[in-house]
């Protein structure tokens, strides 16, 4: 049956497990918020996820040192201020362990749990012509029969671990961080290799060196780093922050970066002093301000790029000092904020312990994983107890082509982003009826945004259109040809100037091989974004079909 089913998207009635009106893929941030939203519409709807309980990545990624980089007070839902006001935070960035507590307590709240089923994957979906429904497959042997079908996978949850051949090989114990065991690793007094500085390596890095006999880091791209500065959270600052409540609901979703500051700054109006103070006011914020919220410039100007940048690389180069970890450790080749920038405490500190090693990567990489450790491609042997992969992902797509997802005349979702990656507004894809996507490419939720910024605007519209569509008598809606190729020509051209258009990074999916290049974000800000996507609401859908 699963043969004729990848083929032709078609079952007999008794055949079905369930019949639903939605389906909901994940039950993370933007999972939990879309399940609550059209239950509450009075659909008929479940959630399925691969894992154990609610979560999403702060489900999957226990590895140590995982914490936000967003403060703790904007990344939580405003749809409701007794749900917002009801939990307080510890501390200003707090730890997983924190973080997964929360989403159980938003899940309890909102008495979810029902309708959702856990340690459950989904295998595939086939879009069936002649019904206009979807046919879905779990892992488990269920086959679901559903009118829509919202895809919440997240966007980095399809992790890279196959990097290196000779896995399996290897005698120590070896993971991705992303699949860190939630027991933990007895790392002490053992030889452990991290391979990966990007965010969460060096997350990593810097939480399990003083714990380890002997720490080896593999790093091929350096990282511009900004230090953290997360004050704990007693009473007063609680109330403070939940007194903001109603000023960050109508501001939060205007700004650029949906984060609570902006960019206020021009660069040709300010003085070279007063730049510098603007910079350093900024980097000493301790949080991404000096990134999201100091000069927009930095994203289109060469020359301005390159004194930020130059900024920034003197405060690395004060705290390391020894000239082989600048080389290494200071980027040269790249602006600052063209890649993801990592937070830290205490990082670069890490190199000037007698118990850490680190192994530049860069031009002579990693050929294999063997029995005892890492080779390297010129022979070199590093022998290990434990090896840590924080080998990122494949960003954006990788969740959804995983699955087996098959759309109109056979085209599938694998195939499409293998040859063009190409939404609708982040939205939906031409040739998938009634199939809608968050934290997909082409929308600001792919990256450059404070996620539950993102994932609340993209699960609203997504829930408002669903009941326009009741509401009209539409059973359907699908984004034209020629609506999507407005929206990828719009999104081309607001990336194009963008300097991160020319980096090699996870933004434009460099690090997967074989992926087709695309500013994976859109890039023209989450307010305006938000804007297009009311108008397009406003405009009764004109880049879709309904019927």
């Amino acid at each position: 049956m699963t043969d004729t089913l990848s083929k032709t998207g078609t079952a007999r009635a008794e055949q079905f497990t369930s019949t639903l009106d939605a389906l909901v893929v994940g039950a993370g941030v933007a999972g939990l918020y879309q399940l609550h939203q059209l239950r509450k519409q009075g659909l008929k709807v479940r959630a399925y996820d691969a894992a154990s309980d609610v979560g999403g990545t702060w489900y999957w990624n226990r590895y140590p040192g995982a914490r936000f980089d967003s403060e703790a007070y904007i990344y939580q839902y405003l749809f409701d201020e007794d749900l917002y006001k009801n939990w307080s935070w510890s501390q200003r960035f707090p730890d997983q362990p924190e973080i997964e507590r929360w989403l159980h307590y938003v899940t309890d709240a909102l008495d979810l749990r029902d309708d959702i089923s856990f340690g459950t994957r989904i295998e595939g979906a086939d879009y069936d012509e002649d019904r206009a429904r979807w046919t879905v497959r779990t892992d488990t042997g269920e086959l679901i029969d559903t009118q829509f079908l919202v895809t919440c996978c997240g966007m980095l949850s399809a992790p890279m671990e196959d990097v290196f051949p000779g896995r399996e090989s290897f005698r120590g114990q070896l993971v991705h961080t992303s699949r860190y065991p939630e027991e933990g690793l007895d790392l002490a007094g053992r030889r452990v290799g991290v391979v990966g500085i990007g965010a969460t390596g060096i997350q990593v890095i810097q939480t399990i060196a003083p714990e380890v006999g002997h720490l080896t880091v593999f790093a091929r791209t350096p990282q511009y780093v900004v230090p953290m500065k997360n004050p704990k959270y007693d009473e007063a600052d609680v109330a403070a922050y939940k007194d903001r409540f109603e000023e960050l609901r109508r501001t939060l979703p205007h700004t650029f970066t949906g984060f609570e500051y902006d960019f206020e700054h021009e660069w040709a109006a300010e003085t070279a002093e007063r730049r510098r103070e603007i910079l350093e006011e900024t980097y000493s914020n301790g949080s991404l301000k000096v990134w999201l919220a100091s000069f927009a410039e930095m994203f289109f100007d060469e020359q301005v790029s390159e004194e930020i940048s130059e900024f920034v690389r003197d405060k690395m180069r004060a705290r390391l000092e020894d000239p082989a970890l600048i080389k290494a450790l200071v980027p040269t080749d790249y602006g600052f904020g063209t890649h993801r920038v990592p937070l830290e405490s205490g990082y670069l500190e890490v190199y000037l312990r007698d118990n850490v090693d680190l192994v530049s990567v860069r031009d002579n990489p990693v050929a294999e994983i063997v029995p005892e450790g890492l080779r390297l491609a010129d022979g070199s042997v590093y022998e290990l107890d434990v090896l840590i992969l924080a080998t990122g992902f494949d960003a954006g797509t990788g969740a959804l082509t995983r699955m087996d997802i098959t759309g109109r005349g056979g085209r599938t979702i694998r195939g499409d982003w293998g040859t063009e990656i190409r939404t609708t507004m982040g939205l939906m894809k031409h040739g998938y009826p009634n199939l809608f996507t968050t934290a997909v490419p082409l929308a600001p939720s792919a990256a450059l945004c404070n996620m539950t910024t993102c994932l609340q605007q993209q699960t609203e519209w997504i829930n408002d259109c669903i009941q326009h569509m009741r509401d009209h008598g539409k059973t359907l809606i699908e984004p034209t040809e020629e609506g999507e190729d407005s929206w990828v020509r719009h999104h081309d051209e607001t990336a194009g100037p963008n300097l991160i258009s020319r980096t090699s990074s996870w933004y434009l999916g460099s690090n997967v091989p074989g992926k087709p290049r695309r500013v994976l974000s859109y890039t023209g800000g989450v307010g305006a974004y938000r804007k297009k996507c009311d108008e397009e609401a406003s405009s009764e859908y004109p880049a879709f079909h309904m019927n």
